[in-house]
């Protein structure tokens, strides 16, 4: 009889427990998604701001995917719309959040993987933290105890921003890469980490239920890739059956000029570069055939707007 009251003691408990972070992490989630209500990593989050189910191709990633796909120009070129949901040493365990919390308003019909991020290493620890933290997002803004005001309590939560970039960032920076010869032939394969590989069938499986198409990418970087890591890719593709693009092999596709298309000496690409890119993404997205013109449709003004302030910034 002892161990039953406390088995019913210690489910109340439990249970209770859950109730009380589930109602505090209502509390302290942002209300909006902009850096002043307490968001992280806004630019990546801006796609929440987009107008539902407007999205065409998701792009995730770290720097590598936000130095180097431009998605104004991919609406210029195409009419498709893209948001780059990248950050800064993005972790595997945090993309995939993303992309879950990007199709809580959004159905892109193709998700590409910045492949540079599933090298990144990481312990089934932090996947682990991190799946929690999204059940209870309190884990995550338990720093906003601070800066919480009466509305954090009643106030249902209403995302208003989007970036006007579209995820990119823009950068002329010239800085020459000086080792151009990092794609040396060889049969050997870098390992994925194993937690990286959890992290990976997890994204796939989910697009699979949501209709979108995951596609590995690889972006033209001297500093990050090499024949060893595209291997490993291709192994992991072919096994998932996702299609992969690596654009350090399409030389004379793409013709990135390695002393100017570079702002840091090859790690990442500049303007000039991701411009590249972006039509060699353009071309490769139009032979899909899954996407269709918005340019014409009302709906979509603000794209053409923000294109034209692009193209002033371009100009700068």
């Amino acid at each position: 009889m002892i161990y039953i009251r406390r088995f019913f003691t210690g489910s109340v408990f439990i249970a209770g427990l859950i109730c009380l972070l589930l109602i505090a992490s209502s509390v302290f989630e942002p209300k909006n998604n902009m850096k002043n209500f307490g968001m992280e990593e806004v630019t990546a989050n801006g796609i929440l701001g987009e107008k539902d189910n407007s999205i065409d191709v998701l792009v995730l990633g770290d720097s590598e995917a936000y130095s180097s796909i431009i998605p104004l120009k991919l609406w210029q070129d195409t009419g498709y719309t893209m948001y780059v949901c990248g950050s800064s040493a993005q972790t595997l365990d945090y993309t995939d959040t993303l992309l879950k919390r990007c199709f809580n308003n959004q159905s892109p019909k193709i998700v590409i993987l910045e492949t540079n991020a599933i090298y990144r290493k990481q312990s089934a620890l932090n996947i682990l933290a991190s799946k929690i933290c999204e059940k209870f997002s309190i884990f995550n803004y338990h720093n906003r105890w601070k800066s919480l005001s009466f509305n954090d309590f009643y106030k249902e939560v209403e995302y208003t921003w989007t970036d006007e970039n579209k995820g990119y960032r823009l950068s002329k920076t010239i800085a020459a890469a000086s080792d151009t010869d990092y794609m040396n032939p060889t049969d050997k394969e870098a390992p994925i980490p194993s937690a990286n590989l959890f992290c990976i069938q997890t994204m796939k499986d989910f697009c699979d239920a949501n209709g979108a198409k995951l596609v590995f990418v690889s972006t033209p970087s001297t500093k990050n890739w090499n024949m060893e890591r595209h291997n490993g890719i291709a192994a992991l593709a072919l096994k998932l059956g996702c299609e992969y693009i690596d654009m350090n092999l399409l030389n004379d596709e793409i013709s990135i000029d390695w002393n100017n298309d570079t702002r840091d000496k090859g790690d990442h690409l500049n303007y000039f570069g991701a411009k590249k890119a972006t039509a060699y993404l353009s071309e490769y997205l139009r032979k899909t055939e899954l996407l269709t013109d918005k340019t014409h449709l009302p709906e979509y003004k603000s794209w053409n707007e923000a294109l034209e302030r692009f193209k002033k910034a371009e100009k700068n």
